[in-house]
């Protein structure tokens, strides 16, 4: 059971925030570095790419506690469409897009986890599931082994209506319970066919953490953060299953309204 409330930050800027993401990222890399010696990371798409680089790019300090060691990363993707990995819509593209093109070559290369592309034509992309739950098998344990893995850190995004990795309000797959990576073949957001990490995944993950920027979303954060009616929201499930265990990184226009206490450093 969930112990705690989740931290709520909040930043007059963009640049405000990611250098305390910055902190916050690579503080749990060296916890994971200490624990098992590689960093297994998941992090969805849209703009959570570009502001994860421009934390992680920035010029270190030069202590190796505000280095990142992307030789030792393992990177998935907490939701990822069933389409080409070049393809515009595709998370893995952004990512290498935005950050791991970008990564000077003596901070080292992260091991990023892709889809199987052969099975992205499938009217059914639960093979592309079955086959990336088989992916985190090999990294984590056999699933007969363990109940669920343990990734050091979920970075996420929050959308408009609460969603967050490709988990949608009142959908089924919220009440998923055994699956590791489900499918989702009518998103309510193109494109319609997706794989994603199921709720029991994210929130067993030692740290999770949103990214949420922009007077776009005060709205839904209002809903989620102080409103019953919101309690049911994906990414309110995420606050309620996971607790203290969540960190929210926010511009001050994301959370302008909200009531819940919020904080201005780590």
């Amino acid at each position: 059971m969930a112990t705690g409330s989740p931290n709520l930050y909040s930043f007059p800027n963009s640049d405000a925030l990611a250098t305390h993401l910055r902190s916050y990222v690579l503080s749990a890399q060296n916890a994971a570095l200490t624990r098992h010696e590689s960093f297994r990371i998941a992090v969805s798409g849209g703009s959570l790419p570009a502001v994860l680089a421009k934390a992680l790019l920035a010029p270190s300090n030069g202590t190796p506690q505000d280095t990142p060691q992307f030789s030792k990363w393992h990177i998935f993707f907490a939701d990822e469409r069933a389409v080409p990995l070049d393809h515009e819509d595709s998370n893995y593209r952004l990512l290498q897009d935005e950050l791991v093109t970008k990564i000077p070559t003596e901070l080292g290369e992260p091991v990023v986890h892709a889809i199987d592309e052969k099975h992205i034509g499938d009217d059914d992309p639960q093979e592309l599931a079955d086959l990336y739950q088989e992916d985190l098998m090999r990294e984590f344990a056999a699933k007969d082994s363990v109940k669920l893995p343990v990734f050091d850190l979920i970075l996420l995004g929050c959308g408009p209506d609460g969603h967050t990795c490709s988990l949608f309000p009142g959908h089924a797959l919220l009440r998923e319970k055994d699956a590791w990576v489900a499918a989702e073949t009518n998103s309510p957001k193109p494109p319609p066919k997706r794989i994603t990490l199921t709720l029991p995944v994210v929130t067993h993950a030692v740290k999770i953490a949103f990214v949420a920027t922009g007077g776009g979303k005060k709205e839904i954060m209002k809903q989620i953060f102080d409103l019953e009616e919101g309690s049911s929201l994906p990414s309110a499930l995420v606050n309620h299953g996971a607790g203290e265990k969540v960190s929210w990184f926010t511009d001050h226009p994301a959370v302008e309204g909200v009531s819940f206490a919020r904080r201005g450093s780590l």
